[in-house]
């Protein structure tokens, strides 16, 4: 976004600062870019709520790889508050930015060391372990944080996302069914342990992935993906090894699945002649010829 700096004053910054805090809107781009051309001359008369300015700049200076920017704050903060391990853990993400794994690492754990109750620094590890690669080690160290801290459920998922980078599925499974612990009335998480189970493969994971996708859609009747995901399941089933009651009957479903899928494509596109788009579908999902036996 372009401003126009000569109609522009420190204290319109401020309370856009301020309502991008409060939105939990970072827009990196538009805080450095207002930070240089006018607050940072100005932003002593701010009041106590330069520091959290300072902050929110530290943040955007990162973001945006303006290390020099991040360095200056993060010098302001230490100066004002020399024991701080708020302070600390910025520069310790300043370290991280600049790929000093190792020093930064160091700092993190001296603030682990003075708090053990404190997530932050130890998310910031694990961080690290992925940035440089070692899945294994942030897996361990992202297991040992969830002892401490059971209910974080974006830890779950993140620790699910590095089960399924190693393949181990079961593993993963069980991360998104602590998350559903939490959320059981989520879609979406229904939807990511039916996808788990299905990869898995197997008859009995195919039967609870079709279970899970079918209360997808009981929670929310527009998930597509979940219908096809449906689809894909009762296919699965019908061409089994299953006795003829559970194959017909999920063959019965698999039609169903097909025909809303089809349904629900057509009215949801936004090409204005898609026909013969939504022909290639069916034929493509048809094509896995579902028998009655």
């Amino acid at each position: 976004m372009a401003y126009n700096f000569r109609e522009i004053n420190w204290t319109d910054i401020r309370d856009q600062f301020r309502k991008w805090r409060e939105d939990n809107d970072r827009r990196s781009d538009e805080v450095i870019q207002l930070w240089e051309a006018i607050l940072e001359n100005c932003f002593q008369k701010t009041g106590n709520e330069r520091h959290l300015i300072l902050e929110q700049v530290i943040i955007a200076a990162l973001d945006t790889s303006r290390l020099d920017i991040a360095g200056k704050c993060i010098e302001q903060l230490s100066t004002e508050f020399p024991e701080s391990m708020r302070v600390v853990k910025f520069e310790a993400m300043r370290l991280e930015a600049m790929q000093m794994y190792d020093e930064a690492t160091d700092l993190l754990d001296e603030i682990i060391a003075k708090d053990e109750t404190n997530a932050a620094p130890r998310k910031r590890k694990i961080a690290i372990l992925k940035a440089r690669g070692k899945r294994t080690e942030a897996i361990k160290e992202l297991n040992e944080y969830l002892k401490t801290f059971m209910s974080d459920q974006e830890a779950w998922q993140e620790l699910c996302r590095l089960y399924l980078a190693e393949c181990d599925y079961s593993k993963a499974v069980f991360c998104m069914e602590e998350v559903l612990l939490h959320n059981p009335h989520s879609h979406l998480i229904h939807q990511r342990i039916a996808e788990i189970r299905y990869t898995m493969g197997g008859i009995e994971n195919v039967e609870i992935a079709r279970t899970y996708y079918s209360q997808a859609l009981k929670l929310n009747p527009n998930n597509l993906r979940a219908l096809y995901g449906l689809y894909l399941c009762c296919s699965y089933i019908a061409n089994s090894r299953a006795v003829v009651s559970k194959r017909r009957e999920a063959q019965k479903m698999a039609q169903w699945a097909l025909e809303n899928a089809t349904m629900r494509t057509t009215k949801s596109s936004k090409i204005s002649s898609n026909d013969k788009l939504i022909s290639v579908l069916e034929s493509a999902l048809g094509g896995l010829d579902i028998k009655s036996n």
